[in-house]
């Protein structure tokens, strides 16, 4: 969150979330880059797009949600081989 006034500007953590909660989100994406193929290859991606470390571990955790999300809405149990890995371009 940018905070600025006149001269001065800062970016600070928002703290408007539960502290578990986002702790939790935090290792469930840590862990999953780990173990998980797709989730390695978005974070890989990111990582290489020059984004930081955190900020990649985000954008894993987003996705995560849009899939538990989706679980809870439509009531079907995760399947990872729903969606298959999309096709790595050749060079």
């Amino acid at each position: 969150m940018t905070k600025q006034s006149g001269k001065k500007r800062s970016v600070v953590m928002r703290q408007a979330c539960n502290g578990r909660m986002r702790h939790a989100l935090y290792h469930w994406a840590r862990v999953n880059t780990q173990l998980d193929p797709r989730s390695r290859d978005q974070y890989q991606h990111l990582r290489a797009a020059g984004h930081s470390h955190g900020r990649a571990l985000r954008g894993v955790a987003d996705r995560l949600l849009a899939v538990l999300v989706a679980i809870l809405n439509t009531g079907v149990p995760y399947d990872k081989n729903r969606h298959s890995l999309p096709a790595q371009p050749q060079t």
